[in-house]
């Protein structure tokens, strides 16, 4: 028989006592999680309720089995709001948001990625990342400066042999001038020279297709386990088998559909040089 559920006021209590059993300081865990050595402290003394990001990574860092995280992912599933706000993600630094997302990569085999709205994050130049966080809300100069960085950083796990990188965009996305033609021609480039990358596929829905669905939101598919959902308001994070199964299929959808390889490369070319001949 297995062990019992962990109910939502043990978990703190029980992160701790894995982490003190594995020998690592309260510090290291918390760098590995990239988080503040101050939120682990709260989150193991049950005075911040983790969300379920913040136990996977915690888990990972930790290197527990797959039998132990599951025990505690399906706590956190069924008793943690999977929505975050963007107003707290602000308030709490963009940055430190961005790093959280560049450690859930890092234990990702195969990513799965859609956008109906902007250029991925893993393929944007500087220029483009700068011109994002330049739109309302807009960022204090200095927190910009740190948030673009961040997100930059994310991009080294494109070169990691290991990982896999399947990446959808809508034709539009490439379109729309987030910055000045110049600097979406500089984007472009930089699309289809990343493209050539062995581990990484880009596809590129054309609007004269027939699309297979409405592409209501962007989201990203981390291995089967998990899903990161962004709205206007919030990130919507999901663990729930059939959820994360109808993202994936949502996705090959719109991969079907979409262009890849020297006919994807192309097409962006010719987008480019129309944006070099404005």
């Amino acid at each position: 028989m297995g062990a019992a559920p962990l109910t939502t006021d043990a978990i703190g209590k029980a992160l701790r006592a894995l982490r003190e059993a594995s020998g690592l300081t309260g510090e290291t865990v918390a760098r590995r999680s990239s988080m503040s050595a101050g939120k682990l402290s709260k989150i193991e003394n049950g005075r911040t309720l983790p969300t379920v990001q913040d136990v996977d990574l915690i888990l990972s860092a930790l290197d527990v089995s797959e039998q132990v995280k599951e025990q505690f992912l399906a706590t956190a599933r069924a008793e943690v709001t999977e929505a975050t706000s963007w107003r707290l993600l602000r308030r709490m630094g963009p940055w430190k948001h961005q790093r959280t997302i560049r450690a859930i990569e890092a234990n990702t085999a195969l990513l799965r990625l859609f956008q109906g709205q902007l250029v991925p994050g893993l393929l944007q130049t500087p220029e483009y990342a700068a011109a994002v966080f330049s739109l309302p809300p807009v960022l204090p100069e200095e927190t910009r400066a740190k948030t673009v960085a961040a997100r930059l950083e994310r991009q080294a796990t494109l070169y990691e042999a290991d990982r896999s990188f399947h990446l959808v965009v809508c034709e539009h996305v490439l379109r729309w001038l987030v910055c000045d033609p110049a600097v979406m021609a500089i984007q472009l480039d930089r699309i289809v020279s990343l493209s050539r990358l062995p581990n990484v596929t880009v596809g590129v829905v054309p609007l004269a297709g027939r699309m297979p669905d409405f592409p209501m939101t962007c989201f990203s598919v981390h291995d089967d386990r998990l899903v990161i959902i962004e709205t206007f308001h919030s990130e919507v994070t999901t663990r729930d088998p059939k959820d994360v199964s109808m993202y994936i299929d949502t996705f090959e959808r719109f991969a079907a559909v979409s262009l890849r390889g020297d006919d994807m490369r192309l097409f962006v070319e010719r987008i480019r040089d129309g944006f070099l001949s404005q």
